[in-house]
């Protein structure tokens, strides 16, 4: 990863994580845990803790937030209620606590207005997707919206960028993909996209430093910066 990023050229299109690089989501997906687990009869889980575990899917998200309390059978025998009951919670707590980050809206008007296609790529199911964008003022700056149902594989596989850019009608060579994590890395990379990561995101409590990246970036304003 260069120490500072240097500027873009000949890019068309940028994709978007959204969970800890748009919208800071851990709050509402805080509350709907706990509420799951309090169906359970479970002990709460902290919020921190939470921060680690999100971005590689719903599913995943349950499985390991259960794993704190019990076995693997255990957990595999309580999978498909617990996420009949965190899907409920989260539908309630979706968009209500969460904030988008400082720059974000601002660095979506710059590039929406100086002509590059955008497109929002997430682990997150749409059934939460489109509420969260809608609710936060986000989902009108967006071509393109894939969610972790839209295809059969979801990040760290390139499948969904690649999907974009076809959409595009642009080379991989030619988008731009802003993430906060590890999967969001792989997929760019795999699908031969450029790479910004934002420092502040979730990343699995790991530092954002060992991602292999063309740098990381403050906020969205700072990437329209490199890519205009």
């Amino acid at each position: 990863m260069p120490d500072s990023p240097a500027k873009l050229n000949n890019i068309r299109a940028a994709i978007f994580d959204l969970d800890g690089t748009m919208v800071d989501s851990v709050p509402d997906i805080h509350l709907a845990l706990n509420m799951m687990k309090a169906d359970f009869s479970l002990t709460e889980i902290s919020r921190d803790t939470v921060r680690r575990l999100v971005g590689r899917g719903t599913e995943k998200l349950v499985r390991d937030t259960l794993s704190i309390d019990m076995g693997l059978k255990r957990v595999e025998h309580m999978l498909p209620a617990a996420l009949t009951s965190f899907y409920r919670h989260y539908r309630m707590t979706n968009g209500c606590y969460s904030t988008v980050y400082p720059g974000v809206t601002e660095g979506l008007t710059r590039m929406r207005e100086n002509g590059l296609r955008l497109a929002c790529v997430t682990n997150k199911p749409a059934v939460f997707t489109e509420p969260l964008l809608a609710k936060k003022g986000l989902y009108a700056f967006f071509d393109i919206i894939y969610s972790a149902d839209s295809f059969p594989r979801k990040k760290p596989d390139p499948l969904p960028m690649l999907m974009a850019c076809e959409k595009f009608g642009i080379p991989p060579s030619q988008a731009v993909v802003i993430g906060d994590s590890i999967n969001d890395g792989q997929a760019a990379r795999a699908a031969g996209c450029s790479l910004f990561i934002v420092p502040y995101g979730y990343n699995h409590g790991k530092p954002v430093t060992e991602i292999d990246s063309d740098g990381i970036i403050p906020d969205f304003l700072a990437a329209a910066n490199l890519i205009l």
